[in-house]
């Protein structure tokens, strides 16, 4: 953690030699983004965006928009494997993660 705020955090995050700065804004509740600032891997408009919109049944529904653009080869490639066949992989973790939040929430609740 560089920084943080209320609505904001500064912050390097990574693992297996890859790593990325990334500043979280989180001024709107409703939409939260990530932009990457500085990575060993990572370039130009790259980040996360993630944005939350309420249903009518209760539920939420959220869209979550990922931007890979390789600032060396290293990254080009890894862009490359993510936006291929490891997109299926990142989506079925990012669904694991959801449904465990969702259980965890629904046990509180009870």
């Amino acid at each position: 953690m560089h920084d943080q705020g209320p609505q904001y955090a500064d912050v390097t995050e990574g693992s297996g030699g890859i790593w990325e700065r990334l500043h979280y804004d989180w001024s709107d509740p409703n939409h939260i983004v990530m932009m990457t600032t500085d990575s060993n891997v990572w370039g130009g408009n790259s980040g996360h965006t993630y944005t939350f919109t309420r249903r009518p049944d209760g539920l939420t529904s959220l869209d979550a928009v990922v931007v890979r653009q390789g600032k060396n080869i290293r990254g080009r490639i890894l862009g490359l494997v993510l936006g291929t066949i490891g997109t299926s992989l990142l989506a079925k973790a990012f669904a694991n993660t959801v449904k465990a939040i969702e259980t965890r929430a629904t046990t509180q609740v009870d």
